[in-house]
């Protein structure tokens, strides 16, 4: 594997880690904070939707909303167009909660990027959107594994 390839997930694991220990103070995990971020910024998600978004199993995502709902974070409410789906809301409750843990996420961005300036900063946002494109387009090559 190429050495940048390996720094880009050993960071990847160490801010998760960092974002964990941070939020895990305010009695949440990254998985809840995921569905939060998400509905804050897209609210009225349907399950299915959400769950396609974060690239998550629909039945972890249930049990996550499930708790999230649990604790009067997020709401489900019925899908005016289909009768068989969920929309999700957050609740007022959850707009305290959001804040506090969007300043944590900036904060760790703050300390993960200090030493660079912007246009390092730019560049270094660029090429993973770059990495990130070439990964999504990327087709499988050769023949199936036959099992």
């Amino acid at each position: 594997m190429d050495a940048m390839l390996w720094e880009i997930g050993e960071t990847a694991t160490a801010l998760r880690r960092a974002f964990d220990r941070r939020a895990g103070s305010h009695g949440i995990t990254r998985a809840q904070w995921r569905v939060l971020a998400r509905l804050s910024r897209n609210p009225g998600l349907r399950q299915v939707e959400l769950a396609d978004q974060l690239d998550m199993e629909a039945i972890t995502l249930c049990r996550i909303v499930d708790r999230l709902a649990e604790a009067g974070l997020v709401e489900r409410q019925a899908d005016p167009e289909d009768r068989r789906a969920w929309k999700l809301v957050l609740t007022d409750a959850a707009a305290p909660l959001v804040k506090t843990l969007s300043a944590l996420a900036d904060e760790l961005a703050d300390e993960a990027l200090a030493g660079m300036g912007a246009a390092q900063r730019a560049a270094l946002q660029a090429g993973l959107a770059s990495i990130r494109d070439n990964v999504a387009a990327t087709r499988p090559r050769g023949k199936a594994v036959a099992q």
